[in-house]
């Protein structure tokens, strides 16, 4: 194998770790939300920097799968969640 391949095949290694790394370090903290909308419940898990963040959306993914349209999605968005559970990474 050529040097040229060899220093491709690093550099494009070296790219993905990084990005792996960038974007995994980003993730501190963990949620796992369920919400109860129209007499259904479901519960979605979502990572983000703060715990807010990674609240809201877990909750926005386990209401796309409950509502149905857009007004439903906000409503069912802004409603208490019946379960909330956070963790650091």
């Amino acid at each position: 194998m050529s040097r040229g391949k060899i220093a491709t095949i690093v550099i494009v290694v070296g790219f993905v770790i990084l990005l792996l790394w960038s974007t995994l370090s980003a993730q501190r903290v963990e949620c796992e939300v369920c919400v109860e909308f129209r007499g259904r419940r479901n519960c979605a898990t979502a990572s983000a920097a703060t715990e807010d963040e990674a609240a809201r959306s877990a909750q926005t993914t386990a209401c796309g799968t409950l509502a149905g349209g857009m007004a439903e999605v906000v409503f069912c968005g802004d409603a208490d969640p019946a379960s909330r559970r956070c963790e650091r990474r």
